[in-house]
């Protein structure tokens, strides 16, 4: 693979989890829109995504729950037991026209990614990232969970040693439920504490190959440089990976309406340009939360041009202003009254500050940990 590919859908551009669900924004047609309009992403790099077929995602979800979302789409409703037993149907994870159709998009392009990426290559899919879904039952707005099939489908295409990187704003307890105990996956996931699932405190170490590092309300980008220079960096580096998956949710970052973090969208570039740095032989790059239209669409589509080494300029061209200017949120404490940056940049202005105590004194923990000790280097583990 020459140059990094981009998966993408025309499925995302006309689907909406509902009127009032935090999923009703456009997301990953924005970043198409965006990364078309500044020029970087010509049909020689875009791929469609296949939809998966119901026997393909049985590698991981049961039959019977592939089923009951089959149905669900069909018959546009749920029964009590199938929402009682699959998490169909409620608030969170409503019944709407695509919720088969969707879902299923994600999880074909996370399996074609694998097999694209059996030679070594970059690929990003925005589309993906949702790591709550479990084997039996959706979660947290994900249906299937896309980041378990492509881990399984790197590992059918060669890659044994997969380290998986997760900074969205939410636990990633989906993935963790998949993987913890395999002494071939490297699960990193850094996470708000006090969040919903409520999952990933520090003690949860996954049988040893997890390092869950949940973190305070504000967390800024000096934290997240902290929390890459000691932990992301040096474990990714020291696991050796076949492949790399990074789960990359933009809700981390200040503006977003579901969680209390305070990043600008360059600590997930800086993440990104970190990881790359290491030449991993495969690199996945998933999307996965991310609320705010604008900020997401902007986070995303800086992940694009990192990924193939794009200059992102101080001011947009007018094509892809007016790609930001098409966009509209009815959140009343941000959506009404955008600032102006979220039209004519897709870089925040940083958003430094102090490196906490606590921040510090749990990544010591971290990297004092048995999984960590043998692949981070010891002056990396030692204050």
């Amino acid at each position: 693979m020459d140059r990094p590919l981009f998966l993408g859908s025309e499925i995302y551009r006309a689907s909406s989890y509902g009127a009032h669900h935090p999923l009703r924004v456009p997301r990953v047609s924005t970043v198409m829109d965006l990364a078309r309009a500044m020029g970087w992403l010509g049909a020689d790099q875009f791929r469609n995504s296949p939809r998966a077929k119901p026997a393909a995602l049985t590698i991981w979800h049961t039959p019977d729950y592939i089923a009951a979302l089959e149905e669900a789409e069909r018959s546009q409703s749920v029964s009590d037991a199938v929402r009682l037993r699959h998490g169909l149907g409620t608030v969170a994870n409503p019944v709407f026209p695509e919720m088969f159709r969707r879902p299923a998009t994600a999880a074909g392009a996370s399996l074609l990614a694998g097999e694209l990426l059996a030679q070594g290559g970059v690929i990003h899919h925005p589309g993906g990232g949702t790591h709550h879904g479990f084997p039996d039952r959706a979660g947290g707005f994900c249906y299937l969970n896309d980041p378990v099939l492509a881990i399984l489908s790197l590992r059918r295409a060669g890659a044994r040693r997969v380290a998986y990187v997760d900074i969205d704003a939410h636990h990633a307890d989906g993935v963790e439920h998949a993987f913890a105990g395999d002494t071939e996956t490297l699960l990193i996931s850094v996470h708000e504490e006090k969040r919903w699932p409520f999952t990933g405190a520090l003690a949860e170490d996954g049988g040893g190959n997890v390092l869950n590092l949940p973190v305070p309300r504000g967390l800024n980008d000096s934290e997240m440089a902290e929390i890459r220079e000691r932990l992301i960096l040096p474990a990714v580096a020291g696991f050796a990976a076949d492949a790399v998956v990074l789960q990359c949710g933009a809700d981390a970052v200040e503006e977003d309406p579901l969680s209390r973090l305070a990043l600008s969208n360059n600590a997930h570039w800086a993440v990104l340009r970190g990881i790359m740095a290491l030449s991993p032989p495969r690199l996945m790059v998933l999307g996965g939360g991310g609320y705010n239209p604008w900020s997401v669409g902007r986070l995303w589509t800086g992940i694009w041009a990192t990924l193939n080494g794009h200059d992102i300029p101080d001011r947009l061209p007018p094509e892809a202003e007016a790609v930001l200017r098409g966009l509209t949120w009815a959140n009343a404490r941000a959506g009404r009254n955008p600032p102006a940056h979220w039209f004519t940049t897709l870089r925040d202005a940083p958003r430094p500050g102090p490196v906490r105590g606590e921040i510090a004194a749990r990544l010591a923990v971290l990297t004092a940990r048995p999984a960590a000790r043998g692949i981070i280097p010891d002056s990396l583990t030692q204050d």
